[in-house]
């Protein structure tokens, strides 16, 4: 095998049999919301439905990239491509760079389309393969080849920093970004990996074509810390552990990112979220709607119950937040205040 397909395959292996959270708190557990005990509704009232990027989808969730290109990713990709069908949520796969080098692992990307026909699809790619070959043509290939709709540019400058052979120029990205959105008829994202957004960079990413924005601050994977243990090189592991913990937490990110973007730019928070009452917060915080990429991995290797359950949970959860917190609707959840550290009135969200 490969290096690239090596890579893929130890990420899988470490995500299931180690623990790479970060140490540090996401942030909402900081907020919680004013609990209403005549909400005026029945729980059935709760409706989830809502829409993202114009299309319509059965929660605001999304089953965040993970995997693809060898060992046991087609299984996962299949099992979250017919959970993603059967909750009518959208879904984005794994890097997909590794197609370009080795053709023959297309099958374990393309399975995602061919589990869920009827709900969007996501490509990713890493935006710092621009700088590494990576063109405009083959973005669009990226995307056909799953029959998707639209891509994710995922940003990991303290991964690439960390991994042994990692791609570490950055420069110029901004402006190669922006031909890709003016040079494709469908809509490019760009996500974080773990450590978060800052609001300068959303906004530059908003005036350049971005169409959304997934903030993936700290809390959640700890990619150094997946890094740190594929090291051979003391060194790289050193650094790993070092930075472990790098970056703007989740919470805080979104909330920044929030008030920096116009009003009605789609974002969607990700980075230690790990309930509905998580997703419900985040919400409430300004985002449309939330990610989980690491707690669906080890469901996903298992079986598409497995993934569909899971998921039911967090839906559980998050209307019965919504149901306590008298919101009948996501659109209602977004202008629901939050208490900060569950203290007085004047500590109400704006």
């Amino acid at each position: 095998m490969s290096e690239i397909t090596n890579r893929k395959r130890d990420h899988i292996e470490i995500g299931l049999k180690h623990d790479v959270s970060m140490k540090i708190p996401s942030g909402y557990e900081q907020y919680s919301f004013i609990h209403q005990a005549l909400p005026e509704m029945a729980l059935e009232d709760v409706s989830l439905e809502t829409t993202f990027l114009g299309k319509k989808i059965g929660a605001p969730l999304l089953i965040s990239s993970m995997t693809g290109g060898g060992g046991q990713a087609e299984t996962i990709n299949r099992h979250l491509g017919e959970a993603a069908q059967a909750l009518r949520l959208p879904m984005a796969v794994g890097s997909q760079r590794v197609i370009f080098e080795h053709p023959e692992v297309l099958p374990s990307f393309k399975v995602a389309r061919d589990a869920a026909p009827d709900v969007p699809i996501f490509g990713n790619m890493g935006a710092v393969q621009l700088n590494y070959g990576i063109t405009v043509k083959h973005i669009k290939e990226a995307v056909a080849f799953i029959d998707g709709d639209g891509l994710f540019f995922h940003l990991n400058p303290l991964q690439e920093v960390v991994q042994t052979g990692g791609d570490t120029n950055f420069r110029g990205l901004l402006d190669q970004i922006e031909e890709v959105t003016q040079n494709v008829d469908f809509p490019i994202l760009v996500k974080e990996v773990g450590c978060g957004i800052a609001p300068q960079l959303a906004v530059e990413l908003e005036r350049r074509g971005v169409r959304a924005i997934d903030i993936s601050g700290a809390g959640g994977t700890s990619w150094a810390s997946i890094e740190a243990l594929r090291a051979t090189d003391p060194r790289k592991r050193r650094l790993g552990e070092v930075f472990s913990n790098w970056g703007i937490p989740s919470a805080l990110s979104l909330k920044l990112c929030r008030e920096a973007l116009p009003e009605g730019y789609p974002l969607i928070a990700s980075g230690g979220i790990r309930t509905g009452l998580d997703v419900a917060k985040a919400i409430a915080l300004g985002a449309d709607m939330a990610a989980f990429a690491m707690p669906l991995l080890a469901p996903a290797t298992k079986s598409t119950q497995a993934v569909i359950d899971f998921l039911t949970q967090i839906m559980d959860e998050i209307r019965v937040a919504m149901f306590l917190a008298g919101a009948r609707t996501i659109d209602q959840l977004k202008n629901t205040p939050l208490l900060i550290g569950g203290q007085t009135p004047n500590t109400l969200k704006d």
